[in-house]
Formats: structure tokens, sequence, C-alpha cells
């Protein structure tokens, strides 16, 4: 019988919170996503895993034996893949490094001059991933790091190093009546429509709406968007607003859609992020240095 990875993951998820709200927002997953992944694991495998309560998810005496095991399966099969794919990297002299389109864009080319000054027989492969990855590749284990917006899905699994911070600004229609205000307060957009990333984004769709930091149940979804194109098209079609982060006010400037600046949220992090499964080589340490020296102030320590 074969078993996707994706639904041992969510079944640990589940046993190890006791409770699939909880569960959800660990995995970044909406509620009826994760309840329609335990089911379909439940009737593969022919047996009950959970008794479902009001109170939660406890687990059934086969759901228990699965919960002792399946954790490490799973921490197995990741070490062995991103083993795999690290050695096919490494014989090639390859460094993969991820990233989300905004996440440390004017920052990059600096960062990959300084490396390939100091490892001048290594090649970097820059991997762009869209809004349905958040984590840049870290989880497919498709690269070596990943320049990533914090938060992002499992990001306890990984070693971060913040790098900067950017304030969160918002993009709306520029006929819209707040378009014309040079500063706005963020309590006065909580009734706007905004566009969001899928609700499967779970934590990282709430930040980029605001939810973190609004009262609970405020945010009015106009539309959804998978990447930045369809954002920029939504927002300037007049479906609603969204928070950004400043740079995008340079790199994505387009007719019909205003950039300001917004008092009473909090910024965005920036970060480099890397497996936490094992120590990092010499070619990724050194990576990870040039990151923190290119975007931090001189004088501050590195990795």
């Amino acid at each position: 019988m074969d078993i996707d990875t994706r639904l041992l993951r969510a079944f640990v998820a589940v046993a190890e919170e006791g409770h699939l709200t909880r569960a959800a927002a660990r995995l970044y997953l909406s509620q009826p996503a994760l309840t329609k992944q335990i089911r379909q694991l439940e009737r593969l495998l022919e047996v009950e895993l959970f008794v479902r309560s009001r109170a939660g998810m406890t687990l059934t005496e086969p759901g228990a034996v699965l919960a002792e095991q399946a954790p490490e399966l799973l921490a197995d099969w990741d070490r062995m893949l991103r083993a795999a794919k690290g050695s096919a990297s490494r014989a090639a002299r390859v460094l993969r490094i991820g990233f989300l389109a905004s996440a440390a864009n004017e920052f990059t080319p600096e960062i990959v001059a300084a490396f390939r000054e100091r490892e001048p027989m290594w090649r970097v492969d820059m991997r762009q991933f869209g809004w349905t990855d958040p984590s840049a590749g870290l989880a497919a284990g498709e690269v070596d790091l990943a320049l990533v917006r914090l938060p992002f899905p499992g990001q306890d699994d990984y070693r971060v190093r913040e790098l900067f911070t950017e304030s969160r600004w918002l993009a709306l229609p520029a006929a819209h009546r707040l378009a014309g205000r040079e500063v706005l307060e963020f309590e006065e957009l909580w009734d706007e429509p905004f566009v969001a990333s899928p609700p499967e984004n779970g934590p990282w769709r709430d930040f980029w709406i605001g939810a973190d930091e609004r009262p609970a149940q405020t945010a009015v979804i106009g539309a959804i968007a998978h990447n930045t194109d369809e954002w920029l098209t939504a927002i300037a079609n007049g479906f609603g607003m969204s928070f950004t982060p400043e740079s995008s006010a340079r790199y994505y400037p387009r007719p019909g859609i205003a950039y300001r600046p917004v008092r009473g949220i909090g910024p965005s992090r920036v970060a480099i992020a890397w497996p936490g499964s094992s120590e990092p080589n010499a070619v990724v340490r050194e990576f990870i240095r040039c990151c923190v020296r290119m975007c931090s102030a001189p004088g501050q320590s590195s990795v």
C-alpha cells in the first residue's frame, strides 16, 4: 500500500495537537482540507484513527500505534530526500537558493556577488516559488536555503536567521477614496475587502491581510490570488486591497494601483532559512554569512 507522506504529516499534526483547528493552523491548511486528508488516510488504512468529539480529537488504539512510529518515519524520509538532492547539487557545485517574490530583492545581487567572490568554484541556482509554497522550496527539499518572509509554514522545523524588517504598506486601487491620503491608519481598513492568497496558506495568508493584528472575523475577502500577477490584476480591477512590503512600490508599479504606508500594524520580517536536521556545510554557512553581511549594518555579528 502506498501512502502519501502529506497524509501522514497531517495525521501527526492532529495527533500532537489533539485538535483540528490548532493542527490546521500549524500546517497552514484550512480545517476542511485537513479533515479531508485525515478521512482519506483512514479510508486507505481501513481503520479509525481518531475519536471525534467537541473537546477535540482523541487517538484510537490503532491511531496511537501509528502516532508513535510515523514521526520517525517522516524524519527518516526527509533526511533521505534532502541527502540525495543535496548530494547531487554538491557534486555539481551548485547551491540551490529558494526565494519568494520580493524577499530580499534589493539585496540579492549583492549577496550572490559576495558569495561568488568567496566561493568562485560554486554556481548559485536561484529558484523562485509562488504563494502556494511560502517555504520557498524548503518543505519539498528542493533547495539548500531559502530567502523567506516570516512567518512561513513549518517554520519551527528549520533554522532561521532574520536579516531585516520592512514596513507593511497597502496596495489599493488608485481610484479608491483612500488613495489620495499620504498615510493610512490600520483601523480604518477593517471594513475594506482584501485580496488574499488561498485559504490553505493559513497564518501566512492571515499575515498579509492583517488578520494577525485586527479583531477576529473582521477581514473581508474580495478576491483570491495565487501569484503576484493575479494579485496586481485583482487590486487594479477594484476587487480589494492588500498589505505588501514597502519595496513593492518600487518593484511593482502599475497603472491603477497606489501604494501607501500604514500606521498601526507591524512590519514584515525577511530571513534566510535552512533545514534544522543537520549542521550546515561550509558552503551553506558562507552563503548565510554573505546574507547577514549584505543585509545588516556594519559591525553586526554573523553566523
